[in-house]
């Protein structure tokens, strides 16, 4: 199932990313953090062997990786350096990536449309759309 999200991905269009910073908690994403992150392209790469799925982020700000299984809860350090739970599953031919921390929780939802990876990132009632093209 995690075979359809596999490649490496360019993004391409990002919406309301900075306010989705900024929910994050403005002590854990400051001004300049927002700025950088909100200009920066990051590739994604994701690879999948066996039962365990591998998500790797590089930019010129920060590079990121976490391996997991599908439905297993695991400890993930992201980005912004929080510590949160993470729970990854596939629901409807979508990856759902829970996130847990301080009592929040926010969801990043990635679906796959022919060389399109959409992904949307919701925290309460923010929600922003980040778009990516499969590399040739």
């Amino acid at each position: 199932m995690a075979e359809a999200f596999t490649g490496t991905w360019n993004l391409k269009d990002s919406k309301n990313f900075d306010e989705y910073m900024k929910a994050l908690g403005e002590q854990r994403v400051g001004f300049a953090t927002r700025q950088v992150g909100g200009m920066t392209k990051p590739t994604t790469i994701i690879e999948v062997a066996g039962d365990t799925v591998t998500l790797k982020t590089q930019s010129t700000f920060k590079n990121t990786e976490i391996s997991f299984k599908l439905g297993v809860e695991f400890d993930e350090t992201t980005a912004d350096d929080r510590k949160v739970k993470s729970l990854i599953t596939i629901d409807g031919g979508k990856m759902v990536h829970v996130q847990k921390w301080d009592g929040k929780e926010t969801t990043l939802v990635r679906e796959v449309s022919g060389n399109a990876l959409e992904l949307t990132l919701t925290l309460g009632d923010v929600v922003s759309t980040r778009s990516y093209v499969k590399a040739e």
